[in-house]
């Protein structure tokens, strides 16, 4: 992936394009899964594990990535993909496989909206899928 495309996302999000999170943001463009900070701290052992941690805040806070809690405990880290103005427009399910812990995302699967009742506020929505991915259950 060229560099120009990384430093221009994160120039168009207001945010100065740094080695680290040139770094960093590469490695979650080029994963094609969401990755946890442990999965980037093996991957870029040239950064401390606290600058991983601040470049993912910050491309949190800017709707450049987007968390997903898969209930195991491990928050994962992807692309959004599009700057959204509504939480529901990047909604689709992930898949978590319990034998070799990855995590999946499943783009053709968009959840239906839920209406929640009033007074009620959205922050986040999960939808997680667990089981075992095709690559564990051909080795299994």
């Amino acid at each position: 992936m060229p560099n120009e495309t990384i430093i221009s996302t994160l120039e168009n999000n207001g945010i100065k394009a740094t080695p680290n999170r040139i770094l960093v943001l590469r490695s979650i463009m080029l994963s094609g899964r969401p990755l946890s900070l442990k999965d980037l701290e093996t991957e870029l052992q040239t950064l401390e594990k606290s600058s991983i941690f601040r470049v993912l805040s910050l491309l949190t806070e800017n709707h450049i990535l987007h968390t997903i809690e898969d209930g195991s405990g491990i928050v994962r880290y992807e692309i959004c993909n599009a700057r959204h103005v509504d939480i529901e427009d990047d909604i689709h399910a992930h898949f978590y496989c319990e034998n070799c812990l990855k995590v999946y995302c499943l783009d053709s699967i968009h959840p239906s909206k839920v209406t929640l009742p009033d007074g009620f506020t959205t922050r986040s929505i999960n939808y997680v899928f667990k089981g075992i991915c095709p690559d564990c259950q051909t080795t299994t």
